[in-house]
């Protein structure tokens, strides 16, 4: 039995199946309800429900608290309807959204920038390419039906897709990558999913990101230098070791070449043979330590949840940050890399 969903304040309405989830049919529809994972992982689409009854699939304790489901949130990538159900969501958007596509592509290329990463190149169909805002992300499937999700790393689709994809100790899709996956491969994709996005704002900006959570920021910074945004920005890309800035020579000639970019690249844990002499420490400290105040800027953040989390939780309460100015996608085992 179909059921109607209303959104407030922006009153949109959608119809979600009894049987399926209400993000589910939100994408389906072209709803920009806000989400990452879609996992019932990282929290990104909880909303709180107003009015009538939901059905919810087991969450993750970090996904969303008692406190939360006491005060009568969901994630909406884990619940199903029972009833016609009011939401609430301030961060709903219709505008702009594009749809979800299943295609095949083909490998064009697998370059080694560093000894656990691989940027791989696909390209879609002739004549057919895939629609996304940089930031998002698509799930790739291997032959076996191994499926993983990976952030886009270019600006748009018109010259192919670019992933960047990190090898983890018995990662089963990252293994495939790394030691069976060749030029001309075929693989299937859908997406574009997420609402991991830029947003039209006069603030200055503030992009984080750790390892290989650089894709959808590059993909952002592309953005921003093809259509010549002019706030200020600041790149903090932090990684453990030199070799892990396995793209540091772009981030710098970007920063050369974008007069509003700013661009530090942190280590955590840097060798003797490293020869660094830059930053050091938590990349997120590195932010807290240069911009005490950001109570008037945006950020973007994407890498590994504790990374993500902890900015998220200490720009708010320390450095004044509005929680709505804070954007961020994260990586977990299920959802990037592995």
């Amino acid at each position: 039995m179909p059921y109607t969903i209303t959104v407030q304040p922006s009153a949109r309405q959608f119809v979600v199946e009894s049987d399926e989830t209400i993000l589910a049919a939100a994408i389906r529809q072209g709803i920009g309800l806000p989400y990452s994972c879609r996992d019932g992982v990282c929290g990104t689409c909880k909303c709180r429900v107003v009015r009538g009854r939901v059905r919810a699939r087991p969450q993750r304790a970090q996904a969303l608290s008692g406190s939360d489901a006491a005060e009568g949130y969901a994630l909406i990538c884990s619940v199903s309807p029972e009833s016609d159900v009011v939401l609430e969501s301030t961060a709903v958007s219709a505008v702009g959204m594009f749809p979800v596509r299943k295609m095949p592509c083909r490998v064009t290329s697998i370059g080694r920038p560093a000894p656990d990463v691989a940027i791989l190149r696909l390209e879609t169909p002739r004549n057919t390419v895939l629609e996304y805002h940089p930031g998002q992300y698509i799930e790739l499937s291997m032959r076996d039906g191994t499926r993983r999700k990976f952030s886009l790393a270019t600006a748009d689709g018109h010259a192919g897709l670019e992933l960047h994809i990190r090898h983890l100790p018995g990662g089963k899709f990252s293994g495939q990558v790394f030691n069976a996956l060749k030029e001309k491969d075929v693989l299937h994709l859908e997406g574009p999913f997420g609402t991991f996005m830029l947003n039209a704002s006069v603030l200055p900006i503030v992009m984080l990101a750790s390892g290989t959570g650089l894709a959808p920021i590059k993909a952002m910074l592309e953005r921003v230098r093809s259509r010549g945004i002019a706030v200020p920005i600041v790149l903090y890309w932090g990684c453990r070791r030199r070799t892990d800035l396995y793209l540091h020579d772009w981030a710098l000639q970007l920063s050369q070449a974008v007069p509003n970019l700013r661009y530090i690249p942190v280590l955590s844990e840097p060798r003797v043979e490293d020869r660094w002499d830059g930053r050091t420490g938590l990349v997120h400290k590195a932010v807290m330590a240069d911009l005490p105040d950001l109570s008037k800027h945006q950020v973007y953040a994407c890498g590994v949840p504790i990374m993500v989390e902890s900015a998220r939780a200490e720009f708010t309460s320390c450095c004044g940050l509005a929680a709505v100015e804070f954007h961020s996608d994260s990586f977990f085992p299920d959802r990037g890399s592995s």
